[in-house]
């Protein structure tokens, strides 16, 4: 018989992110907690709406939909990993954030400088999704045989047809020796192994939408069967083309409308987003060995398949309730004792309909929702309704948005839902939609979550995770978003000579990682009774080097 995972739990010790609006962990969770609206325009750096919208879903080669989620610009220093700045042109951006994020999340982890020997026992395993954006202007430019014949056939021919095919050629990445790899999406997951200098497996999954859930699932059992002691894991997905928006366009699968609105009685489709999420993943016995920091305890993994249906992209429940019931029994746990569920929650009318009717049906097989304990006792959300849906990541961004939650104590709210749709019938269930930020407040067990994620062709996943520590010490951390810093010196000169330091390092250095890094200082240390002191709150680098110069000056005007 095969072992349950919660005879073998594992810890998540390290994560890190890229998602919309959000350049790094701590601000995708202030985004969650803050109930940030994360879907804009389509930026002009990416495409022009003008060239490829059109409001009518029948247009030819036009996409209905102008909004979603878009990933901030992102500093790439190639040098740092061994990158020549020649080959960045034919490199996916995929391939470049992925490093920068794994990076972040063994950094996080506390293994930026693991010893060789961690190092050979740590693996990657990534969701990605299809091609790579790299994949169009390479193709694009060996339509040349089309052009000429349109050429020819519109009486342009000779020299004048070579200069406007040189032309168009000029205006796509041209073929040469690194742009096989660099296009590649199994080379994200090559490189940061590569670069890191990691001895375990490194391979990508696709899973369509489901992606980075099996990727978990692949990297879980590595640990599981000792072919390694520590797994990075995520899913990686940059790609919000013209192309992209046209596949789901055609589906059709667009809300026509501005905002993506899961379990709404208005929802009427989804909204594509970027993202890229990884975690570090150890045996819960080897971290707890080791003291590593703990986000939270994966005890149970369930997937499935749907088998055959009516259609290769229709949603199964039948399907899905496999994945539930093969996932509290290798948690060992009923759904009983889940407090929230992060759902896969797209937007489209047919995907919620199916989810949550079928999250509704299984636990009212093991929950009696008459009971006025039991009544909507169980929080139903989706980060999609914040950053739209990420595909090949959309499984990690729950997943990060749980594990942080369960961390903090804080049930994490889901945006734009007016009034859930009563054809869900969650209002005959254990379930509601948690519209509100707050504690996650318990009668003493243990918090735990659920996530799901599914794709294309029938592929259904739910984990559960569990909080590490049930003892809550001090506030409850609703909000992220600001640090108490307190400098001293032994007198107000040496102080002011400390500050000015401080202000031209977070100038010209990673502002935010030394931010953070002063802000941890801040905590820890011991300030001598009878040093000068100057401490104030900040929520970010530049609003700390703000008040460093307004300190700085009123104190030299004293």
């Amino acid at each position: 018989m095969a072992q349950k995972l919660h005879q073998t739990p594992i810890a998540i010790i390290g994560m890190a992110s890229v998602f919309p609006n959000s350049m790094n962990l701590r601000e995708f969770w202030d985004n969650i907690v803050n109930r940030a609206d994360c879907i804009i325009d389509v930026p002009e750096s990416r495409w022009k709406i003008d060239d490829y919208y059109d409001p009518d879903p029948k247009a030819p080669d036009k996409t209905y939909s102008k909004r979603g989620g878009f990933l901030p610009d992102i500093d790439f220093d190639p040098m740092e990993f061994g990158l020549p700045p020649n080959i960045l042109e034919v490199t996916d951006v995929s391939q470049m954030l992925g490093l920068v994020v794994a990076r972040d999340a063994m950094q996080d982890a506390g293994y930026g400088e693991a010893s060789a020997e961690t190092r050979d026992k740590t693996g990657v395993v990534l969701g990605v999704g299809g091609g790579q954006k790299l994949i169009t202007p390479l193709t694009s430019r060996l339509q040349y045989p089309v052009w000429r014949k349109a050429l020819e056939s519109s009486g342009i021919v000779g020299e004048d047809a070579e200069r406007i095919m040189d032309k168009m050629r000029a205006a796509y990445i041209g073929w040469e020796e690194n742009s096989f790899p660099g296009m590649l999406g199994n080379v994200i997951a090559g490189r940061i192994a590569n670069r890191l200098d990691l001895g375990g497996t490194n391979c990508v999954v696709d899973a369509a939408c489901a992606s980075s859930m099996a990727a978990m699932k692949l990297a879980v059992a590595e640990l599981v069967e000792g072919h390694a002691d520590m797994m990075i894991t995520g899913g990686v997905d940059t790609d919000n083309s013209p192309f992209m928006y046209m596949c789901f366009s055609k589906t059709p699968a667009f809300t026509p409308g501005d905002l993506p609105k899961p379990f709404d009685e208005e929802s009427d489709g989804m909204m594509v987003g970027e993202g890229v999420g990884m975690i570090v993943l150890k045996r819960l016995a080897d971290a707890e060995r080791d003291g590593d920091r703990i986000y939270a305890v994966l005890r149970g993994m369930g997937s499935s398949s749907d088998g055959r249906y009516k259609s290769i992209y229709a949603p199964r429940g039948e399907g899905q309730e496999k994945a539930l019931e093969r996932a509290y029994d290798d948690a060992g746990i009923s759904p009983s004792e889940v407090q929230l569920i992060e759902a896969h929650g797209t937007g489209t009318r047919a995907g919620d309909a199916t989810e949550t009717t079928t999250l509704v049906r299984y636990f009212n097989k093991h929950i009696d929702y008459t009971q006025s304990d039991n009544h909507q006792a169980v929080a139903l959300g989706s980060v999609k309704s914040q950053i739209g849906h990420t595909k090949a990541a959309a499984g990690i961004a729950g997943i990060i948005k749980t594990a942080l939650a369960l961390h903090h104590k804080v049930l994490p709210a889901t945006i734009n839902v007016n009034k859930p749709n009563p054809k869900l019938g969650l209002d005959e269930s254990p379930l509601y939609v948690n519209s509100q930020t707050r504690p996650w407040i318990t009668n003493g067990t243990p918090r735990r979550a659920g996530v799901s994620s599914f794709g294309f062709g029938g592929t259904n996943f739910h984990f559960i995770f569990e909080e590490h520590s049930h003892d809550h010490k001090g506030s409850y951390r609703m909000q992220h978003t600001a640090d108490t810093v307190i400098f001293h010196a032994g007198t107000p000169e040496a102080l002011i000579e400390k500050m000015q330091k401080v202000v031209n390092n977070l100038r010209a250095e990673d502002a935010e990682g030394q931010y953070l890094n002063l802000a941890q200082y801040s905590r820890v240390t011991n300030i001598p009774v009878n040093d000068a002191r100057v401490g104030f709150v900040a929520g970010s680098a530049d609003e700390a080097i703000e008040l460093l110069d307004a300190t700085i000056k009123f104190m030299q005007a004293k």
